[in-house]
């Protein structure tokens, strides 16, 4: 794994995200397509050591279960201190929600402040 250049700040490996926070909520109801969207993804870059933060956005068609928000609320924090690439973060929650859901399509979008002029943006989607 690349280190950190220039300033050197202590951050935690990936045993650090609490998938565990993660509690379901029983769905019997009618088929809906759910979003939520939240501008306070943070976590750290690991190559540069500096913070990375970005727009999540999880859309998803439950099965037979929802999240229970103030628990994804806490699963996400867990990212805070965290070193991850953008690309690994967004497929690590998409991974995290899909096994814990299991539902019938899941779109997980991360967008990031742009830096070095250059903004990035990760999609995984169930469907592609």
């Amino acid at each position: 794994m690349p280190k950190a250049e220039g300033k050197k700040f202590k951050f935690d490996s990936e045993k650090a995200i609490r998938t565990d926070f993660l509690e379901t909520i029983e769905y019997k109801g009618e088929t809906q397509n759910i979003t939520y969207d939240t501008d306070e993804l943070s976590a750290v870059c690991p190559f540069s050591g500096l913070p990375d933060y970005g727009i999540l956005m999880i859309n998803y068609v439950p099965d037979k279960k929802i999240i229970e928000l103030k628990s994804l609320k806490y699963y996400l924090i867990s990212f805070r201190n965290v070193g991850i690439y953008q690309e690994a973060l967004t497929n690590r929650i998409y991974k995290d929600l899909k096994k814990v859901l299991k539902p019938k399509y899941l779109r997980i979008e991360t967008d990031y402040n742009v830096r070095g002029g250059i903004n990035s943006n990760c999609v995984i989607d169930s469907e592609m």
